[in-house]
């Protein structure tokens, strides 16, 4: 922002302005309301900004305040025509126009989209980045069976970060495969109504929820028998379904319920469908293994 030809007062506006938004913006994600005393809904949006801006605060998000009254300048070279203006600024640069947003969901909404995008440092990232490898370590351990240690590798993390949706997610679903269902939904059950909007935790109640549907069969060689006798038998093909997931391979519970649906995609008002979707969340939507499936899936529903 030039500052040549200024007056003096205008000048400490401008040096005020850089120290107090500009600096920050380079690691912070700058929240910036152009408001005035006389404007009645500036001061019913101030509450929202305040309260989104504090439990966001660890996620590297800043309000700061502008009075156009006091500081035309700024305004002007922000082109303020109407107030309340809000700005998200990221840098010393624009990044959003968040004046659309009245209401504490809209505006945490535009939040998430932005800090998606964005390299904000906050306290929150610093501790994402901490966790990751932890996580990660976590999740191969999981994946490649053994349960019980995924759960000790997660209980330890969860203590570091009890409300990180990936650590909640990683226990509950280590819980699920260490056969403890009941612990699994009680960790769930203890979160917010926010928190289990997270995909993480998402995955967690699908893997949950599998369990539970996907009961141990005795005598899996009888269904097989079964359905060798009669492939028409869709009770037998989804119960065998269940067993084989029960006993951890999923490859041939996912041809059992592909095989239902090719024979009638609404059967049982869309089981096997739902089933095999709760599958692929629950090992993951990234993992090659999904990719194949869903591609064998649209192949039925889309020819």
């Amino acid at each position: 922002m030039a500052s040549l030809g200024l007056s003096a007062a205008e000048r400490e506006a401008v040096e005020a302005f850089r120290r107090d938004v500009v600096e920050p913006s380079m690691t912070s994600l700058v929240i910036l309301d152009f408001w005035a005393e006389w404007c009645g809904p500036c001061k019913a949006l101030t509450p929202i900004l305040e309260k989104v801006a504090a439990a966001y605060a660890d996620k590297g998000v800043v309000l700061k305040k502008i009075n156009v009254d006091e500081n035309k300048l700024i305004a002007a070279q922000f082109r303020v025509q109407s107030i309340p203006t809000v700005y998200a600024l990221f840098q010393g640069q624009l990044v959003a126009d968040l004046t659309p947003a009245r209401t504490e969901s809209q505006l945490k909404q535009y939040l998430e989209q932005i800090l998606k995008q964005l390299p904000v440092q906050g306290e929150a990232q610093a501790r994402e980045a901490e966790l990751e490898p932890l996580v990660a370590m976590g999740e191969e351990v999981l994946a490649g069976g053994d349960s019980a240690r995924a759960v000790g590798i997660f209980s330890q993390l969860i203590e570091m970060a009890p409300e990180e949706p990936a650590v909640v997610s990683g226990l509950a679903r280590a819980l699920v495969g260490a056969g403890q269902l009941d612990e699994a939904e009680a960790l769930l059950a203890a979160l917010p109504d926010e928190a289990r909007k997270d995909a993480a935790i998402a995955r967690a109640q699908s893997a949950v929820a599998l369990a539970r549907e996907a009961q141990p069969v005795d005598d899996l060689g009888a269904l097989q028998r079964r359905i060798a006798a009669d492939p028409a038998d869709l009770d037998a093909r989804f119960e065998l379904a269940g067993g084989l997931m029960a006993a951890g391979d999923r490859d041939g519970a996912a041809d059992q319920l592909l095989a239902i649906i090719a024979a009638d995609r609404g059967w049982n008002e869309g089981a096997a469908r739902a089933r095999l979707l709760k599958l692929m969340e629950v090992v993951g939507l990234e993992d090659p293994w999904t990719g194949a499936t869903r591609r064998r899936l649209s192949a039925l529903l889309f020819t």
